[in-house]
């Protein structure tokens, strides 16, 4: 039984990467809703969808530590006015991630290199606006180990594409089976600084797999992504579009943060890993959209996180919706 639940976990989170694909093919997947979008309840409906995948080799072309992830978000709510609403829990976000973490090597790392790790969550978040702040607090549950057959699709598609397979001392020394809740909280405010510019700083706690503080902003330059609803991935930073407009154009992004980390799961203080002193994070990104055509690309540096950790690596972000 438990396997078939995380299979379907798997399908589940899995599936977004797949509409990407089907995007080019079909013109299946994307923000833009049908009319019969189903309600939760009387009045609330699927007002928005988003999602994001992530590889180094969209960026560095290596295969290590953050490797690879994808998140999406599907939004519930009562309408979209440019603003989410001050009340808590009218607007509603599903979100659903998954990333596997690896040393440098996958077939002889370094005894100090970082374990493998592949991790799924789920979580249900609220945004809301109370006079010019944005809050968004959200929980949920993270699992890890084998449990969540991450380790079997990585040597899957790694074999599919004859790229280096995690050798079996590899994954026998991943991080375990577990189970636990997450908590997220980030608060932010826009600041208009010009015609189509904005810059929005912002703060983010997180505990569950990782206990830390984070603060950052956000500069947006363009139309394109100004009054949606923006959610934050949780590897790189950057925020995708989850409930959209149909303003033609680009949008340049450009961001930073720096984080406190007290405690990872996925660096156990108990194996000898000791954790930097501060995270870094330093982000850009495109937004193009046109008529039923978007795409998004950003890159990411990702600062050391553990002292052992030689350097910094780069990330590539992609999103792509094309509508027939």
């Amino acid at each position: 039984m438990l396997r078939m639940m995380v299979a379907g976990f798997c399908g589940a989170l899995l599936f977004p990467l797949m509409a990407n694909a089907q995007d080019g093919a079909s013109g299946v997947a994307g923000n833009e809703l049908p009319a019969e979008a189903a309600p939760l309840e009387e009045g609330r409906q699927r007002i928005g969808y988003g999602r994001l995948f992530t590889n180094d080799f969209l960026a560095d072309g290596r295969d290590r530590w953050r490797t690879g992830s994808i998140g999406s978000s599907r939004i519930w709510g009562y309408g979209w006015d440019g603003t989410a609403p001050s009340a808590f829990g009218d607007l509603l976000e599903l979100r659903l991630h998954g990333q596997i973490i690896a040393p440098s090597k996958l077939s002889n790392p370094d005894a100090s290199d970082r374990p493998w790790a592949g991790s799924l969550s789920a979580g249900l978040h609220s945004h809301v606006q109370r006079g010019d702040l944005e809050f968004a607090l959200g929980a949920g549950l993270v699992m890890t180990g084998p449990q969540t057959r991450l380790d079997d699709f990585q040597d899957w598609l790694h074999d599919l594409v004859s790229a280096p397979r995690p050798s079996d001392a590899v994954l026998d020394a991943q991080i375990p089976d577990s189970i636990r809740p997450i908590l997220v909280a980030e608060a932010g405010r826009s600041f208009e600084l010009g015609d189509a510019v904005a810059l929005r700083p912002f703060a983010e706690v997180r505990a569950g797999d990782e206990a830390l503080l984070r603060v950052g902003a956000d500069l947006t330059i363009g139309s394109v992504g100004q009054g949606e609803l923006r959610v934050r991935d949780e590897v790189t930073g950057q925020r995708y579009r989850a409930v959209t407009g149909d303003a033609d154009g680009l949008s340049f992004t450009l961001g930073g943060d720096i984080a406190y980390v007290a405690d990872s799961i996925y660096l156990p203080e108990d194996r000898g890993y000791e954790l930097t002193s501060h995270r870094d994070r330093i982000r850009a990104g495109l937004h193009w959209q046109h008529q039923d055509t978007t795409l998004f690309y950003g890159v990411t540096y990702l600062g050391k996180e553990f002292s052992a950790q030689g350097e910094g690596q780069v990330t590539g972000s992609l999103r792509l919706r094309i509508l027939f």
